[in-house]
């Protein structure tokens, strides 16, 4: 078994997955075989990965596949055994080593979980065949002791699998050195024997101001300091992990082109946007439920949806669909991803209830298609080409659903010789299945062209990497990198 350490948190977006892709960074600089592990992930936003043995992929969270590039190595879907894809306020898709199992509600999952954690350790065991090094992310808090009898994302792995523990504490969001004195204070004796010290993240200012704290900290946990972090400017360059960061991104900075974006319910996979959000003449606004799509945006982007008759409701009830009305009037663009796209056609009809109790819904009409949900579910990673502009493509479709009417007769793309998406008469409204096109440089290039802005020259998956480095470098500096190595057992 290859030797290990965990990264847990006092809640929930204190930066384990960036930290967690940092230190992977780092150590495979250093000449290591490195892997990430994430237990349990909840989040909309999945990547398709290898599942050794099978020709089709599997689904992981966003975070993981990131922590993969990090290390040099390809995604595996046992490096996020189980992932959580939330449906309604109370109920998630499972996913279980790349294949989805069902849905549960939380109360159902809290007694599932039982049953999940020899998926778990089997997964555990095949990321660190033949690794020197497995870095684990755990998933919310450990503080959250009410959910502990059944444990498989904090410290129901940690304990079972033996890996020592460092605490991250977001010093951002205030009261760092009560969350972590906290957590140390109420954690089982089992549990606290885990944790081998702490880290600071997202410090902004002079780090010498803190010493005080170290101190309290250590007076109240007998914790070892690995270090402070300071607030990671390189970190705004890797794509979105889940839908914590949406609030974080509903404005931005005026610029050449505005890219509106509406921030469904369940949103998915919308790192799609992030090479947009890139170009230095694009502007990326996510907007909340509540306020009306900005009228000067040049574009219109519906993302992927897990939930897509549920947030096609939602999206007329806030409005929305007389807004993107007065923006075709105005002559706007619109482009529709996966959901999105289903979103477009006339209607969308789900007749053995997999989304729900709601079985058809009115489109938005802007694409003559229409889709009927299917139980098989598409998880693969494609090669593809733009029909419009003779461009390689590439990404991924996770998706339910065949969409098929007229409009197809215009494809987006073409993926191994079968057309994908349609478009419009006027060629101004295309939707597709393809997650991942605007991360093509060249397509992106041309495709801001014809919206009448300059693009090109910006090579995405290169700043992508570049950003990695940036951090693991960072942390090199900021953190005792050797020190936490060394945990690793």
């Amino acid at each position: 078994m290859a030797r290990a350490v965990m990264l847990q948190g006092t809640g929930s977006d204190v930066g384990k997955t960036v930290l967690v892709a940092g230190l992977c960074r780092a150590a495979h600089r250093r000449g290591l075989k490195v892997r990430p592990f994430k237990p349990q992930n909840m989040s909309n936003n999945a990547a398709v990965a290898d599942i050794p043995g099978e020709a089709a992929g599997g689904e992981i969270g966003r975070g993981q596949w990131l922590q993969a590039l990090a290390c040099g190595a390809p995604p595996s879907v046992h490096m996020n055994p189980v992932l959580l894809k939330p449906q309604t306020d109370i109920g998630s898709q499972v996913v279980v080593q790349g294949k989805v199992l069902g849905e549960a509600r939380a109360r159902d999952y809290q007694v599932l979980k039982g049953q999940l954690m020899d998926a778990v350790m089997d997964s555990w065991a095949k990321v660190g065949e033949g690794a020197d090094l497995v870095i684990v992310e755990g998933a919310g808090s450990p503080a959250e002791i009410n959910l502990r009898a059944r444990d498989i994302a904090n410290m129901g792995f940690a304990t079972g699998a033996g890996v020592p523990v460092v605490m991250v504490g977001d010093i951002d969001r205030g009261g760092v050195i009560a969350s972590l004195a906290g957590t140390h204070l109420i954690l089982p004796e089992e549990d606290r024997r885990m944790v081998a010290g702490y880290l600071i993240n997202k410090f902004r200012g002079d780090v010498s101001l803190f010493n005080d704290g170290i101190e309290a900290i250590g007076q109240f946990t007998g914790w070892r300091c690995f270090g402070v972090v300071p607030w990671l400017k390189a970190a705004a360059r890797l794509p979105s992990e889940d839908s914590v960061v949406l609030e974080r991104l509903a404005a931005g900075e005026r610029r050449a082109l505005k890219v509106a974006v509406p921030m469904l319910s369940r949103i998915a996979n919308f790192d799609d946007l992030d090479p947009l959000r890139a170009e230095p003449q694009v502007e990326v606004v996510f907007v909340p439920p509540g306020q009306h799509l900005p009228q000067d945006a040049g574009l219109v982007v519906i993302p992927g949806s897990k939930s897509t008759i549920g947030d096609l409701l939602q999206f007329r009830g806030n409005g929305w669909d007389r807004d993107l009305e007065a923006h075709r009037r105005r002559g706007g663009h619109v482009i529709g991803i996966c959901g999105g796209y289903q979103m477009l056609g006339r209607k969308v009809r789900d007749p053995d209830g997999i989304e729900g109790g709601v079985r058809e819904a009115d489109g938005l009409g802007l694409l003559d298609v229409e889709t009927v949900m299917e139980p098989e579910k598409t998880v693969r990673n494609v090669g593809a080409r733009s029909v419009a502009f003779d461009l390689p493509l590439s990404g991924y479709e996770i998706h339910l659903g065949r969409t098929s009417g007229p409009d197809c007769g215009r494809p987006v793309a073409m993926i191994d010789g079968v057309e994908d998406g349609a478009t419009s008469a006027d060629g101004k409204v295309f939707g597709t299945y393809l997650h991942g096109l605007f991360e093509a440089d060249a397509f992106r290039a041309r495709l801001l062209e014809s919206l009448g802005v300059k693009g090109g020259g910006l090579d995405y998956r290169a700043q992508v990497e570049r950003a990695l480095d940036d951090i693991a470098a960072e942390l090199e500096t900021c953190l005792d990198c050797d020190a936490i190595f060394a945990l690793a057992r």
